[in-house]
This record gives C-alpha cells, structure tokens and sequence, in this order.
C-alpha cells in the first residue's frame, strides 16, 4: 500500500529544488532517506502509518538535540534543528485534545474487555496505530495503566 505522505515529501523535495530553497531540500531528502532505509530495512513499502512513525522519531531527535544545543550556547546548531523541527511537524498529525485521547482509551478498554493492569499490552496495541504521532504514547500508557490499576 503506497503512502500519500511519502508522495507528498516526494514532491515537496522536487518544488523546493525548483525554488532553489538548498536548506529545505537538505531537510527534506534527509527525512526521506529515513524513510527509505527503513523500506530497505523492513523489505516492504510503507504506509501512511509507518511514515508518521518515522517522522515522530525524527521530530523527537530533533527536540532532544535542540535542548542539548541551546543548553551547549550552540545557537546556530540550534537554529538547524529547529528549522528541521518546525518542518517535520509540518507533516505530522495534528496532535490530539486530552478529552479526544481520554475517549480513545475508553474505546479500547471497552473494545478489548481489559478489566486489569495484565491487559495493558492489549489495550495499547489497539491504541497505537490511532495514536501515533497524534499523542505522548508514554503519556498515554500512563493514563491506561492508572485507569486499569483503579
């Protein structure tokens, strides 16, 4: 199943060798070289949801970095990550409301009959595919654990 998110990463590398926009591209086909090594790595073309989860490790290494770089006084190392930062939240999900996340959970409690904290595994794997990129999984694993646990 082809992924319309990778097309569209295509295609903006190819408008922004057009504009002459060097450091967009440079951005750009170093998102999609993560991409296509793990197409590489897994033999199989990604969807839409293997490509979110690609983008979100990538804007979490670029969060990570940015903290580390403006804590070093490495402002123009800074500027790079952030830049990269804002452009690949360009072409993540928009993050989801706690009540929508709140409401997800519930739906895959009741969804997977999880009724204690053994069932958490169940309860996330449905959740991960609605979720990625959209929520803090980590948050999120806390939340259903608490729900379990009570």
């Amino acid at each position: 199943m082809a992924s319309p998110l990778k097309d569209r990463l295509s295609q903006d590398v190819k408008s922004a060798l057009k504009g002459g926009d060097k450091e967009r591209v440079s951005a750009l086909r170093f998102i999609l070289a993560a991409v296509k090594q793990q197409e590489i790595d897994t033999r199989t073309e990604l969807d839409d949801t293997a490509v979110v989860a690609i983008l979100t490790k990538l804007s979490n290494q670029r969060k990570e970095s940015l903290s580390q770089f403006e804590q070093a006084g490495r402002n123009d190392l800074a500027a790079k990550e952030r830049y990269e930062l804002g452009l690949l939240q360009g072409y993540l999900p928009q993050p989801l409301d706690e009540a929508a996340v709140d409401a997800l959970i519930a739906e895959a409690i009741a969804e997977t009959g999880a009724g204690s904290a053994k069932d958490m595994g169940k309860v996330m794997a449905a959740l991960r595919p609605k979720l990625v990129g959209r929520a803090d999984l980590a948050a999120v694993s806390a939340k259903v654990k608490q729900r379990l646990a009570g």
